[in-house]
């Protein structure tokens, strides 16, 4: 993976909201929306946008991904960021999306330009608008210890493990625990899961036993398909292993939920 040129800050941008967020953790999405807006950025949230094209894709179907990812090339048209609180989906438009059309030169250009664009959440938060942290923890907010799932995805095509580390280790009163298992995959996969159950429960139950194993508080992850998977297997385990997204996370350690403030104002095209 190459090194990237940041732009300074931007005024707009646009939110790829992904559709495990849109239909499972709806939540999260809107507080990434919320940390965009507190900076001052305008957010545009472009309706036609469905599905970043990974399950078809990774499934071995790459016309179909072609086909999803074609049916949005146009809706980030403007030269803003695409802000994407999804380290798989941001790596699947960032690396992949291009690769779809090869032979196609006008939609090649496109997906091109818009994979430059294309920034996981945490990444866009530290290296472009440089986020400014609290010195102190939010009034009653007791002291945290959390362990910090990165996918596969995140780590291994856009390197955002750092950027995450280096935001939970920022918070104050935040303890980041590490395990044994922090360097592997949930097990989820997308369609691995259900072609692979065995497999992957095998990994999820690794995963969350080492997570407990440390003491932690919660797990807290970028990842919606990943915190399904490990929260799901955890209370099938009885494991006290609470799992919240990291935009809520961060939104949460930097006073936000206890600011009086109104339903994000994104923008819908």
């Amino acid at each position: 993976m190459k090194d990237r040129d940041y732009p300074a800050k931007p005024e707009q941008v646009y939110l790829f909201g992904t559709c495990v967020i849109d239909l499972f953790m709806p939540e999260a999405g809107l507080d990434a929306v919320r940390l965009l807006e507190r900076e001052g950025l305008t957010v545009h949230f472009p309706r036609g946008q469905s599905c970043c094209g990974q399950p078809a894709y990774s499934s071995g179907n790459p016309e179909q991904a072609r086909a999803v990812a074609l049916a949005q090339l146009d809706l980030f048209a403007q030269p803003w960021p695409v802000i994407v609180p999804s380290g798989s989906c941001a790596g699947m438009m960032r690396h992949h999306w291009p690769a779809l059309f090869e032979d196609d030169p006008v939609a090649h250009a496109k997906a091109l330009d818009l994979s430059n664009r294309v920034y996981e959440l945490t990444e866009f938060l530290l290296l472009v608008l440089k986020l400014s942290i609290p010195d102190q923890a939010p009034a009653g907010q007791a002291p945290e210890r959390v362990v910090l799932h990165t996918s596969c995805g995140a780590r291994r095509e856009m390197g955002t493990r750092a950027h995450g580390v280096a935001m939970v280790d920022a918070l104050p009163g935040v303890t980041r625990a590490e395990h044994e298992h922090e360097s592997e995959c949930c097990g989820f996969g997308g369609t691995f899961s259900l072609k692979h159950p065995d497999i992957s429960g095998a990994m999820v139950r690794d995963k969350v036993a080492a997570a407990c194993a440390t003491g932690c508080d919660r797990l807290v992850s970028a990842d919606c398909g990943c915190l399904l998977n490990i929260g799901h297997a955890a209370r099938h385990m009885d494991a006290p292993l609470p799992v919240e997204h990291l935009a809520s996370f961060l939104w949460r350690r930097t006073g936000g939920d206890q600011a009086a403030t109104s339903e994000p104002t994104q923008k819908q095209s």
